[in-house]
């Protein structure tokens, strides 16, 4: 069986779509008959504080699911303060740099990237090592980081990054991309660099009829769109609670998360009880896809359009049935639109997302069922995680 170390900066028991991603590629590449480890921080994602199981611990060895998972020590913080999220990001850098340095490492090694300085160690020392180098871009930095206004063009942070960019796409065997936004960016930089489509598809190993596709409402009982994710920055989910109009519709608006917004929102729901948006705070990921069985729409938000970025709900929700009102942006409503799986309103324009959700409250339970049949049965064919991994391993890439 060929081994393959995954190096990455997130990774269950923490939340959210960038640990669930890589877990994801984790169990699909062990079921494809590699042995499977991943390198990351000891568990801190999304509050910036040791999990309880971690706390006192330098480095921690496991098994999960059949992944051997190494975790690194790493001084966790989600504070506001430049100075202290950097000693953080350098903490586990530097952990990373000497395991990387003195410890044996299999030939084949994926590196995710963002963040860029931790996939900049990872490919220095890689390559130096002489290993197989894939380098999965989920998104593209600094590029993202200038369009969420987090960086200034031509600052010394933006050059800085610019040449960490350029080092891991020049450096790195084979390059994936979620988008084809990511490609066609890194291929204006290195024309002849190997890049490959690796779209974050879901695998729930979940049959139809466990598919939230006919249960019953009332007609008292209200749609339910939701979203469940990050309360981030790049999200806007606070800017769109402040934004959205329910009044007077049978619609109601349910939150899953958290994140940098979380007190925001709630406090914004607290004053605002008649706009019927509820807040569920975080769940693991079994006990949210069981939650969610009595909802109807996902909404999939950025707070602007970001150059690369295809959100993966899209992806994690049209496989369990539900349509999508996509209000983000570029590629990922091009995939919404050309697969007609739900709605999209253009990125920041909130009368448009109002008059989408008027659409939507106007849909019998039979139209809701229908909706959400024809996009489970495209997601099924469309999106399929394990023809992805099969194409890929058929070429080369792993």
């Amino acid at each position: 069986m060929e081994e393959i170390l995954i190096i990455s900066n997130y990774y269950p028991p923490e939340k959210g779509a960038a640990a669930n991603r890589i877990e994801q590629l984790a169990q699909k590449l062990h079921h494809k008959n590699y042995q499977v480890s991943v390198l990351c921080p000891l568990g801190n994602y999304p509050k910036g504080q040791l999990f309880p199981e971690y706390k006192g611990k330098f480095s921690v060895t496991e098994q999960r699911e059949n992944i051997t998972v190494k975790r690194l020590w790493i001084y966790p913080s989600v504070s506001k303060n430049l100075l202290i999220r950097l000693l953080s990001v350098l903490s586990f850098s530097m952990s990373l740099f000497f395991y990387l340095l003195f410890e044996k490492t299999p030939k084949k090694i994926v590196v995710q990237s963002p963040p860029l300085l931790l996939s900049f160690i990872s490919v220095f020392i890689l390559s130096l090592k002489n290993k197989k180098i894939i380098l999965n871009v989920s998104d593209l930095w600094p590029l993202a980081a200038i369009e969420l206004n987090a960086l200034k063009v031509n600052s010394l942070s933006h050059k800085f990054s610019l040449l960490l960019e350029r080092y891991i796409y020049k450096n790195a065997t084979v390059i994936l991309g979620q988008s084809n936004e990511i490609l066609t960016h890194i291929k204006s930089i290195f024309p002849e660099k190997q890049c490959f489509l690796y779209r974050n598809f879901p695998d729930h190993n979940i049959s139809m009829n466990k598919i939230p596709l006919h249960f019953e409402i009332s007609k008292n009982q209200p749609i339910k769109i939701f979203y469940a994710g990050l309360l981030g920055i790049a999200q806007g989910v606070y800017h769109m609670c402040q934004k959205i109009d329910l009044h007077g519709l049978n619609v109601e608006l349910h939150l899953f998360g958290d994140g940098a917004e979380r007190t925001q929102i709630e406090a914004f729901i607290f004053r605002q009880r008649e706009q019927k948006i509820v807040f569920h705070g975080m769940m693991d990921r079994k006990a949210l896809h069981e939650t969610l069985a009595s909802f109807d729409v996902a909404i999939v938000p950025l707070k602007t359009r970001i150059y690369g970025s295809v959100p993966s709900k899209i992806f994690e929700y049209t496989s369990l049935g539900f349509p999508i009102l996509y209000f983000g942006g570029g590629e990922g409503g091009t995939i919404v639109e050309e697969n007609n799986l739900g709605w999209v309103a253009e990125v920041g324009n909130f009368d448009e997302l109002n008059l989408k959700i008027v659409e939507i409250s106007k849909l019998t339970t039979g139209a809701i069922n229908s909706i959400k049949n024809s996009v489970f049965e495209t997601s099924k064919v469309t999106f399929n995680l394990s023809n992805q991994m099969d194409e890929l391993i058929e070429i080369g890439v792993f």
